[in-house]
């Protein structure tokens, strides 16, 4: 088989470099390991986990009602349902996938695929094996989640992010190893779900990469419905009894204690070892990353890498904006990575969204800044939600006015914080946010009334002048 771009990895950033370089007119090629598109987000992450925390939201949500004089039953899980509608929304985007590459004439093999040469890849399905021959390709084939050998991993009670979403059964009492986004979104469902949760985790807070006034709200809520938060703690050993797994952790103050299952949520490490990268001259370094320039290319000028494999973070947007511009790029368009930032979102209860420079980098490297932190306690739309607990903040140059970041902690803090991005990304100053009328009662003028507070004009709050 000869095609002109060849696409290794069926993933976001894969089928999107596939579909937009079809659009431009070549002949694509799209190599996929598994039988369906999508890759782990579409299959076994970020569609399947939302659609489960969703149902937790509404299991919680119900709960929380109590307080408005409207009290329900206890819910009734049928597992078998559940998981039914989980894979009916991961199958009807795939199948949706399927049809796109169909109509634009992306050829789709299924096989794992490893580099023979500089211009051929070689595809094995089982007992079948087809080489092909391509002009340019584009290596988007992802990572995978970080296990620690000393566990004992053949043992089916200790469960690794997939294992958790395929929710064979609902454990009376979990461990969750990381306080990082996947370890607290498992939480969040399993805890919904009816599960007795603990979470421990090496540095001295939840969700580390964030500041810790957006991290608060959420910390102050979970620590009095999980069992126990290990922070700046390590678990050391794992050992499989009949009766569940026995963990070990650093330190005196916590003995040994058994659960019924761990999920292991450390982190993921990029796949770029798995390929045969070197027989195509591609540099892939000890940790599996590929580097790359801001035009996706490797040290290789007609092959490219895109998504987790060429760094962190490793999400999913930031795969796609890569997947068309190395598409792009081979079509003959001048285009690169310019994004000012790309945003992260914990979509736990409550959610935290956060974009652009972080308040902890700020301080890091002396840089001045303005900073206005709203608290939901003071908005309306948030109180009549009987959600008071989140704040929204905004970072600003203190010389210039020019939006630096911000951050959302609270109910649809991922779907509030794109207005912040945009801000950023068209250079946005303070007063033109604080300017921006923003629709009453809702929850997105909490970050107006942030800019309000670093411009002093707002009435919504008391602030002693200076």
């Amino acid at each position: 088989m000869k095609t002109e771009v060849l696409v290794l990895g069926g993933g976001p950033g894969g089928y999107t470099a596939a579909f937009r370089a079809a659009d431009l007119g070549k002949k694509v090629t799209l190599v996929e390991r598994y039988p369906v598109l999508g890759g782990v987000c579409l299959n076994v992450g970020c569609i399947p986990s939302k659609a489960l925390l969703h149902v937790a939201h509404t299991i919680n949500e119900a709960k929380e009602s109590s307080h408005a004089g409207v009290t329900f039953a206890a819910p009734e899980i049928n597992l078998d349902k559940l998981r039914e509608h989980k894979s009916k929304i991961s199958n009807g985007l795939s199948t949706g996938l399927a049809g796109l590459a169909k109509q634009r004439g992306v050829t789709v093999v299924q096989g794992l695929g490893q580099f023979v040469s500089a211009n051929s890849l070689q595809v094995t399905n089982g007992d079948k094996s087809e080489q092909i021959e391509f002009e340019q390709a584009i290596i988007a084939v992802g990572s995978q989640a970080v296990k620690i050998p000393s566990f004992p991993n053949d043992d089916k009670r200790l469960m690794d992010s997939t294992d958790a979403l395929a929710l064979e059964s609902v454990p009376e009492k979990l461990l969750i190893i990381g306080g990082g986004i996947i370890g607290l979104e498992m939480a969040t469902v399993y805890h919904a779900l009816g599960s007795k949760i603990s979470i421990v985790e090496m540095q001295d807070q939840i969700i580390p990469g964030c500041d810790k006034d957006l991290v608060r709200p959420l910390m102050q809520k979970i620590k009095d419905q999980y069992e126990k938060i290990l922070l700046s703690t390590a678990v050391e050993k794992i050992e499989a009894l009949p009766e569940g797994l026995k963990v070990s952790f650093s330190g005196d103050k916590n003995p040994p204690e058994l659960f019924d299952k761990v999920l292991v949520a450390i982190g993921r490490r990029p796949n770029g070892k798995l390929i045969a990268a070197d027989k195509a001259g591609v540099n892939v370094d000890e940790r599996g990353f590929i580097a790359v320039d801001k035009q996706m290319r490797t040290n290789v000028p007609h092959i490219y890498a895109i998504g987790d494999v060429v760094g962190n973070p490793m999400l999913a947007h930031k795969a796609v904006h890569e997947g068309k511009i190395a598409a792009e790029v081979i079509a003959g368009m001048p285009s690169q990575w310019q994004a000012l930032t790309i945003p992260s979102v914990a979509y736990t209860d409550p959610e935290i969204a956060w974009m652009g420079l972080t308040e902890n980098a700020a301080k890091a490297e002396g840089i001045e800044y303005e900073k206005g932190a709203f608290p939901w306690a003071a908005s309306g739309r948030s109180l009549s939600m009987g959600r008071k607990e989140g704040v929204t903040k905004l970072l600003s140059d203190k010389k210039t006015g020019r939006i630096l970041g911000a951050g959302i902690t609270g109910a649809n803090a991922g779907e509030l914080i794109a207005e912040a991005v945009l801000a950023l990304e068209m250079g946005a100053y303070v007063e033109d946010i604080a300017l921006t009328i923003h629709a009453h009662p809702t929850l997105a003028e909490t970050l107006g009334f942030a800019a309000e507070m670093i411009e002093g004009s707002i009435t919504d709050l008391f602030i002693k002048k200076r």
